[in-house]
């Protein structure tokens, strides 16, 4: 960020803040997978705490290096793209455990979305009964099975994700809307650049 900044301030023309959206994401994805799915992966805090400070940093660095209206919701653009990235890594991280567990109840609960178009959807929480006591709980968008029944929960023996349902798709919504949000970082970057001088 300091160099991208000193770069802005002497009024050097950048080509930095242009490739910051992607490679961010990037680095953010490797970091996520790793932190998610690495057998020497490290502690839920430090990952937490790297991944946050990465998103804030780049989101600051984006708004100081674009002009105006477009580095601020460039940067916001780019905040999402790079939690919805997380998102993406979550669920496509590793679980490589199966466990048959019973439904003791389900719960309806509201839920407020930020990160994948807004809005208020609701979310089925599954109280689970499993071998060994975990997973205790499962959030869907839908009902897995009724009070009673049984589903095949694909979960990570060291608790770095949260269980789901055995087969789940991948990740393409977060990973889509991702890439669109990154394309249009980018491209407010490219046009509105403090660098990068009067467009042609």
């Amino acid at each position: 960020m300091s160099m991208f900044a000193r770069m802005s301030a002497s009024g050097v023309p950048s080509r930095g803040v242009t490739v910051l959206p992607v490679t961010a994401a990037a680095a953010l994805y490797a970091w996520s997978a790793w932190s998610f799915g690495g057998a020497s992966a490290p502690s839920t805090t430090v990952a937490v705490s790297v991944g946050g400070a990465a998103v804030l940093a780049a989101g600051v660095a984006y708004h100081r290096l674009v002009d105006g209206a477009a580095g601020l919701f460039g940067a916001l653009a780019l905040v999402a793209a790079l939690l919805l990235t997380v998102a993406a890594a979550d669920r496509a991280a590793g679980r490589g455990a199966v466990a048959d567990c019973v439904v003791v109840k389900v719960v309806e609960e509201e839920s407020t979305s930020v990160g994948e178009g807004g809005g208020t959807r609701v979310l089925y929480v599954h109280t689970l009964r499993c071998p060994g006591g975990y997973p205790s709980s499962l959030s869907e968008n839908r009902r897995l099975a009724p009070d009673g029944g049984e589903v095949r929960v694909a979960y990570d023996p060291r608790r770095r994700v949260d269980p789901e349902v055995e087969g789940s798709r991948m990740p393409w919504r977060q990973g889509i809307l991702a890439v669109l949000l990154l394309a249009a970082a980018t491209a407010g970057a490219r046009r509105f650049s403090r660098g990068a001088g009067p467009a042609a």
